[in-house]
């Protein structure tokens, strides 16, 4: 049996500047959010029998992928490569929409994970958080960011930024703790994966939102 925890996030600054229809005109995006302690869980399980049987607010059994009404699952399912024999149960510390939370990417982050580890197959968290975004905004086409999928699949309290490189992705910092353990700005680097695009700097101990709007390809 395999159990797998992801956290939900608070965002504090730049949301809807991950959507791609704003950092691909704007020169890029950037969020700061942090994972909270609130989180969705997934359960998966082998089955003796070839049959898929997915609980979550509702009981769903089907004798293949294809079948499944529960679209987060299925995606990930067909990601994975899992076709039968297993049962996934997913609950969660809040309602599983609505809440501003990120629940669906802490869910769909969750899943993948879970059917990874299910078949013994060890994956990053860029991996996970790329995959998430695909089945969420490229497959299924919800009108959604990037940041949720990021901020479930990393943890802790992070700055993301958003470019238009070769395909859409993402660089990650986290914010260095000063000697009272409170989070502040620094200076980091950023590693953003496209050839021409390799690092970028933020320094100063506040970032205002022109800062984040300077983070552009050299």
């Amino acid at each position: 049996m395999i159990i797998v925890q992801t956290p939900l996030r608070l965002s504090f600054l730049g949301g809807g500047t991950d959507f791609e229809d704003f950092y691909t005109v704007n020169g890029g995006g950037a969020v700061l959010s942090s994972a909270i302690d609130k989180y969705t869980f997934v359960v998966v399980k082998e089955r003796f029998d070839d049959m898929i049987y997915v609980n979550y607010s509702r009981k769903e059994i089907v004798d293949s992928v294809d079948q499944l009404e529960h679209e987060l699952i299925r995606e990930a399912m067909r990601m994975t490569g899992v076709e039968k024999g297993i049962e996934i149960t997913t609950l969660a510390d809040v309602p599983s929409e609505g809440t501003g939370l990120g629940s669906s990417s802490s869910i769909t982050v969750g899943l993948l994970q879970a059917l990874y580890a299910y078949q013994g197959v060890s994956v990053t968290a860029e991996e996970l958080a790329r995959q998430s975004c695909e089945i969420e905004i490229d497959i299924l086409g919800k009108p959604i960011g990037r940041q949720d999928q990021y901020a479930a699949a990393y943890g802790g309290i992070n700055k993301f930024t958003f470019y238009l490189c070769s395909d859409p992705s993402k660089t990650r910092g986290q914010l260095p703790k000063s000697k009272k353990g409170v989070y502040e700005a620094g200076e980091y680097p950023l590693e953003c994966y496209d050839d021409e695009i390799k690092v970028l700097l933020i320094k100063g101990e506040k970032l205002t939102l022109d800062q984040w709007f300077d983070l552009k390809p050299l």
